[in-house]
């Protein structure tokens, strides 16, 4: 009897591995697959919000190496833009909207409506917000960039006193 060549079908999920970093805005943990960040989330966030598993304590580790170097830059005022390999993990359609949050330039805001208009779904302002609160790689996917219709601050993973410092960093004026 010969023995089947064929590979399994099944194939295991990532080993994703991770890094915590403090920042202005509390400790950030930092996590990424082989491919690139996956996550940064915020001290108290819901574990329920971005689902990765199974984690590592990376020593060191390339994508978050990078993306710890980047961020700091980010907070002391030098970097404007983030050159990262990211690895996003979502609905086809959270990844639509979380691809225009990488495109808001710094220093500018959008809305919820302006995202679903912009992905020629102009009724799916609360599923775009749904899309957005989900966001795992907050700060470089610049979810705190979009505010309400009416220029409000509105739900943030890491809190709205967050959001206000980073668009503040950024001085983008709020009401």
């Amino acid at each position: 009897m010969q023995k089947s060549s064929r590979k399994s079908l099944i194939t295991p999920d990532k080993t994703y591995v991770f890094k915590q970093m403090q920042s202005p805005v509390g400790e950030l943990t930092l996590i990424a697959s082989d491919i690139g960040l996956a996550a940064i989330l915020w001290e108290n966030d819901d574990p329920m919000r971005v689902r990765l598993s199974p984690l590592a304590k990376a020593e060191s580790n390339a994508h978050l190496d990078t993306a710890i170097k980047q961020l700091e830059e980010y907070f002391t005022g030098k970097r404007k833009s983030f050159e990262l390999k990211l690895d996003f993990k979502g609905t086809d359609f959270q990844k639509e909207v979380w691809e225009i949050l990488l495109r808001i330039p710094y220093g500018e805001t959008t809305t919820y409506g302006a995202i679903a208009k912009e992905i020629k779904r102009p009724k799916a302002s609360r599923a775009v917000g749904a899309a957005n609160g989900k966001n795992p790689i907050s700060i470089v996917a610049a979810c705190h960039r979009v505010i309400g219709a009416s220029g409000a601050l509105t739900g943030f993973a890491g809190g709205l006193e967050t959001k206000a410092f980073l668009l503040g960093l950024e001085a983008i004026k709020i009401p």
